[in-house]
């Protein structure tokens, strides 16, 4: 028996709420994609090229989606 303090934890091989870029994802996905209509690709890449500028616009709904306790 060794003195090791490494715990090995079993996780599925796919678990997207284990992975934080997946619950990024899908809060990028609420924001910009669900429930909403772009006339052109131009205001589909400028609604996306402002989320990503304006990411601190997010912070406390970022805050409590990307933690470990979920």
């Amino acid at each position: 028996m060794s003195d090791s303090k490494t715990e090995l934890i079993f996780l599925p091989p796919y678990a997207p709420n284990l992975n934080l870029i997946e619950r990024y994802w899908l809060f990028f996905k609420k924001e910009i994609l669900y429930g909403k209509c772009y006339q052109t690709f131009v205001l589909f890449k400028q609604a996306c090229d402002n989320f990503f500028a304006a990411s601190n616009c997010y912070k406390e709904a970022l805050r409590s989606l990307l933690t470990d306790n979920f």
